[in-house]
Parts: structure tokens; C-alpha cells; sequence
């Protein structure tokens, strides 16, 4: 019983360790990296025969090209993925770096903070938008959307430990044991159980057919 509880106290030491939080960044950003790669690809394929059957075009409910025909999809003015395709690998050196040993200064923590959160709301939105005005999914977009949690997520932790958000003595000590407590696991893990609960909700048998 003792060694069990060894193992969890290391275990849980071990996910707030640089190399789990960082590593995990860097997969989450590698993946929204090439989400965002294939949405630009098949942008370019829509742009040149909008009518182009996409591969991920697997039902009426599920979508890519639906999704990328909506105004939505360009709220610049462009393709979104573009944004993505510039973000992601600054995320993912972030990691890289972080992996390294490197610790940047709280000025630019903060700022990326900031930044991922703008990031972050805005992929909740175009989730919000494929379900209730769009009408259709797009599995990429939804992988952008989790990864894109999972990133949020991870540079909060590291934020929050290296307390680099400018934030009162209390608020950070406080922000600070909400992580060491792993009580961002259980925020994450509600946030993807939503969305796949708001997935079936709308759609249901529509996945599949």
C-alpha cells in the first residue's frame, strides 16, 4: 500500500514537472499545427473549385467543406487555418525551449497567455458556430479545438507555477494550488466531455448518416 502511495505522490510530482508540461504542449500545438496545415490545403482546393470534394466530407453533419465555405471560416478576411499556421510553431518552440531548460521572462509568458486566450475563445466560438448556425463539423477544426485547450491549459500551469501573470500575492498563491490540487485536470476534462456532449445533442444519429 505504501508503494502505491510512492507512486502517486511521484506521479503526481512527475505532471508538474517541466518535461510533462511542456511535452505536453508541444503535442497539443504539433497537433493543432497540423490541423491547421490540412485546413489550409484543402482552403486552397476550395478556393480554386469550390464545389472540390474533400476527404474529411464524410456526412451531412460532418463536413470540412461545409465548414470552410462559411464566412466564418475567413472572419479576416482569410482562412482562418492561416492563423494557426502562424501561431502553432511559436507554441511549439515555446515547448521546445521550455524542454531545454529555457525560462522566458514574465512579460512574454504573460503576453502569450493573453494572446492563447484570445486563441482559445475564438475557437469556441467557431465550435459554437458549427453546431448552431453552420450546421456541420469539421473533425479538424474540432481537433484545433481540444489541442487548442490543452495548450491554454498547459501555459496556465506553467504560469501559474513560475507566477508570471502580474497577479496579487493571494490570487497567485491561489492559482497556484489550484494546479498543485490537479484541479485542471478535472476543468479540462469537462470541457472535452461538453463538447462531445453538445456534439451528440445536436446531431446524434446525423454523425453516421
Amino acid at each position: 500500500m505504501q508503494r502505491v502511495r510512492d507512486l502517486a505522490v511521484r506521479a503526481r510530482a512527475g505532471r508538474h514537472s517541466d518535461a510533462w508540461i511542456f511535452g505536453t504542449m508541444a503535442v497539443s500545438a504539433s497537433l493543432s499545427l497540423l490541423a491547421a496545415f490540412v485546413l489550409a490545403v484543402d482552403a486552397w482546393q476550395l478556393a480554386a473549385n469550390p464545389g472540390a470534394e474533400l476527404s474529411c466530407n464524410l456526412s451531412a453533419a460532418v463536413s470540412c467543406g461545409k465548414v470552410a465555405l462559411s464566412w466564418q471560416a475567413k472572419v479576416l478576411g482569410f482562412p482562418n487555418a492561416f492563423i494557426g499556421l502562424a501561431a502553432e510553431p511559436v507554441v511549439v518552440t515555446v515547448a521546445v525551449a521550455g524542454l531545454s531548460g529555457v525560462r522566458f521572462p514574465r512579460w512574454f509568458m504573460f503576453t502569450a497567455q493573453c494572446v492563447y486566450l484570445v486563441g482559445l475563445v475564438f475557437a469556441y466560438w467557431l465550435f459554437s458556430q458549427s453546431l448552431l448556425e453552420i450546421g456541420a463539423l469539421c473533425p479538424w477544426c474540432l481537433l484545433i479545438t481540444i489541442s487548442t485547450t490543452f495548450v491554454f491549459a498547459t501555459l496556465l500551469h506553467v504560469n501559474a507555477l513560475q507566477e508570471n501573470l502580474f497577479l496579487p500575492p493571494r490570487a497567485s498563491a491561489r492559482l497556484k494550488e489550484f494546479f498543485l490540487q490537479d484541479l485542471d485536470v478535472f476543468v479540462v476534462a469537462t470541457a472535452i466531455v461538453l463538447i462531445a456532449a453538445a456534439i451528440v445533442l445536436r446531431y446524434g444519429p446525423a454523425l453516421l448518416a
